[in-house]
């Protein structure tokens, strides 16, 4: 089964983390089957960036998103309206 996970990338004590959809049975740095995104915890406000098409488009596929990248991508939506709502 595919999961859509993060994967760390950072250096010690500096996080950053990419999204990808992986295998399952691949551990958490192998070589996944796609990039989805990137999310970086450190600055003020923290940076999500998302492939939210590419995100259901695996989904609809049959893969699961691990709990952490689900909340990501509610409140990377959540965003999206946010700056819809705000700028119109």
């Amino acid at each position: 089964m595919v999961k859509i996970r993060l994967t760390r990338v950072g250096s010690t004590k500096r996080p950053f983390y990419r999204v990808t959809a992986i295998d399952e049975r691949k551990s958490r740095d192998s070589r996944p089957l796609q990039f989805l995104g990137t999310y970086d915890p450190r600055p003020e406000q923290e940076e999500i960036k998302l492939d939210i098409e590419g995100i259901e488009a695996w989904v609809a596929k049959g893969a699961q998103m691990s709990g952490t990248v689900r909340s990501l991508v509610k409140r990377a939506r959540g965003r999206a309206v946010a700056t819809v709502a705000g700028g119109a």
